[in-house]
């Protein structure tokens, strides 16, 4: 079997790199001295997304194991590219750099955790927070709580350990979790809110109504499903 191992950036080399490039010394100017740290903020956040990740997995997998069911139907992960990262910084009135993401941007790791049933969303919730390592630092429960234009989602933003050659550092990471129906939704409604898209308006009530049949949809195969797992024991 052949691996192929994807080697990371190096912070050094990437200096003499650019150094090289441009015709300057290593003693770089504060310009590309941010960028570099940015660069060097990506690799601690995609690993903290890894290490949640891989928690994840493992509880889902158990999960099957001891109850013949999988809470979650699959996942997806980013760490927030640096035009975007920038962009919010700029929103928020702060320093364009990388201790300025680090200590007030919550979503530059994120993962949306996509469930089957709306009971999972919560049992994940449970079976990632009881671990001693994961810290929550904010819950917003939109499942509970549905925004007005009708999206349930629940959002986590916790921290993990990494523990990287020069210390522990504890990194924040949001969780999404929604159901696979409300993630269908979402899709749609963000494609309507972020694109070039002519009278957006006219969707609002109409995606309101999907919402919450889809709600109603999922929390009757819910049901469904439940009364199938009783039946089984």
């Amino acid at each position: 079997m052949f691996v192929e191992k994807t080697a990371p950036l190096n912070i050094e080399n990437l200096k003499k790199e650019i150094a090289a490039y441009t015709h300057q010394t290593l003693e770089v100017s504060d310009s590309l001295d941010k960028v570099l740290q940015f660069v060097e903020l990506e690799h601690l956040y995609s690993a903290a997304l890894e290490e949640i990740s891989t928690k994840l997995r493992i509880l889902d997998e158990d999960f099957q194991v001891k109850t013949a069911h999988n809470p979650i139907h699959h996942m997806e992960r980013r760490v927030k590219k640096l035009p975007s990262l920038i962009q919010k910084l700029k929103r928020k009135g702060l320093e364009l750099s990388a201790d300025a993401a680090k200590a007030n941007i919550y979503d530059i790791a994120g993962i949306r955790v996509i469930c089957n049933y709306f009971d999972d969303i919560y049992t994940v919730e449970r079976l990632l927070l009881q671990q001693s390592d994961v810290n929550l630092l904010r819950r917003k429960d939109y499942v509970e709580s549905p925004k007005e234009n009708g999206y349930k989602s629940l959002h986590l933003v916790v921290t993990v350990p990494l523990f990287l050659t020069d210390g522990v550092v504890e990194t924040p990471v949001e969780v999404q979790l929604r159901t696979i129906g409300m993630d269908m939704w979402a899709s749609l409604e963000h494609k309507l809110h972020y694109k070039s898209v002519k009278n957006t308006d006219d969707y609002h009530e109409l995606l309101k109504e999907c919402a919450d049949d889809i709600a109603n949809v999922e929390s009757k195969m819910q049901r469904v499903h439940l009364d199938i797992q009783h039946d089984e024991k």
